[in-house]
């Protein structure tokens, strides 16, 4: 009767295709698996999105 509502958020992981540093961030509209997105933080190589994911709060 009093059921509380979901919420799923949306992550994309990001890895580094030189070093290897992993990164997560909130999912955005034309995320698309295994494209390139944007330069690592830490040696400027080019990161990749790897995993796109929900987490559910309640």
């Amino acid at each position: 009767m009093f059921s509380k509502k979901k919420i799923t958020i949306a992550y994309a992981v990001e890895k580094c295709q030189k070093c290897g540093t992993l990164r997560k961030r909130k999912f955005v509209e034309g995320d698309v698996l295994f494209t390139e997105s944007s330069k690592c933080t830490s040696c400027d190589g080019m990161t990749s999105i790897e995993k796109i994911f929900g987490e559910t709060i309640e």
